[in-house]
């Protein structure tokens, strides 16, 4: 693997910060210390987020395990969100639709006193029902390379991507174009929630997401399975069409407002940008990564027809 940089080697001097969420509607990733690809003195942009506690004097369900109202309850059963319980208002016959539906999905369905679920809810709009959902089971890194086989493979790699939005776009691309699987931090970063259930159409159902403590870690494995590690960052001298963007590749995408981190950066092959003529300064990581995914299924379909 000496050569695996080649004319390739990444601009490791370079800032980065790779496809940014231009509409500023993602919360960056409060990474340890100063991220390694901002300029100096400079930080993630983005709105910050609510806080996650509900009114003064309410035990605020926990954010990630609980669903509350009558829409998001039922969504979250049509895209497929694994549900331990349903907590319902005792004597409430408006809920018996909604009801029915979640018994007959194997849910278990408790009627409760509606002071309950006023202390439960966050943001006191619980409509009568509350959903405890199921913890959503990571693969392992193992688990994606196995799935990768041995042939031509693409793995996603987020670098802290925070926004459960973005994260839930990326894995219904990945999935669409047969990636073997998205990798993603255990800490800082987006999770398997019911947002990420929902704009990845159900996606995290069908295709591996494995969470590891060490990225550099986990792509110096990819390495040694034979995937070439590409970090994608506006700032490379050259564009996706020109690098060696066939065969097994680790993609790995930064972060909303931070982009690829320093260290990263070091454990990847080469680096790749998107070409463009518009005025606005990149696409978002969600739509990033989705054209990225394309490019790599064009060059995969191309040179296996030319076998």
């Amino acid at each position: 693997m000496a050569d695996r940089r080649g004319n390739n080697t990444r601009q490791r001097g370079k800032q980065d910060r790779s496809y940014r969420n231009d509409d500023r509607r993602q919360q960056a990733g409060n990474r340890a210390g100063k991220p390694a690809g901002a300029r100096a003195g400079s930080r993630p942009v983005g709105r910050q987020g609510g806080k996650a506690s509900g009114q003064r004097g309410r035990t605020p369900a926990p954010a990630a395990g609980w669903i509350e109202g009558r829409r998001a309850c039922a969504e979250a059963l049509e895209v497929g969100v694994p549900l331990r319980c349903a907590l319902v208002a005792t004597g409430d016959d408006t809920l018996a639709s909604l009801v029915a539906r979640l018994r007959d999905a194997g849910v278990e369905v408790q009627e409760v006193p509606r002071e309950r679920l006023d202390g439960m809810s966050s943001h006191g709009a619980h409509q009568g029902i509350v959903c405890q959902t199921a913890p959503y089971r990571y693969a392992t890194l193992e688990d994606v390379i196995g799935r990768a086989g041995e042939g031509d493979a693409l793995v996603v790699v987020l670098d802290h991507v925070t926004d459960e939005g973005n994260f839930g776009a990326i894995v219904r691309s990945a999935e669409v174009v047969g990636a073997a699987g998205v990798v993603i931090a255990k800490a800082r970063a987006a999770g398997v929630g019911v947002g990420a259930y929902k704009t990845s159409a159900g996606a995290v159902l069908h295709l591996p997401i494995a969470q590891v403590p060490n990225l550099a870690t986990a792509l110096d494995r990819l390495k040694e399975a034979g995937f070439w590690a590409a970090a994608a960052t506006e700032h490379a001298e050259q564009d996706v069409w020109h690098a060696p963007f066939g065969g097994r590749i680790a993609l790995v995408m930064g972060s909303e407002g931070a982009g690829v981190s320093r260290l990263v950066r070091e454990h990847c092959d080469f680096e790749c940008r998107l070409p463009q003529r518009g005025r606005v300064e990149s696409l978002n990581v969600a739509q990033a990564t989705t054209v990225l995914c394309y490019e790599w299924l064009r060059r995969t379909m191309a040179e296996t027809d030319a076998r």
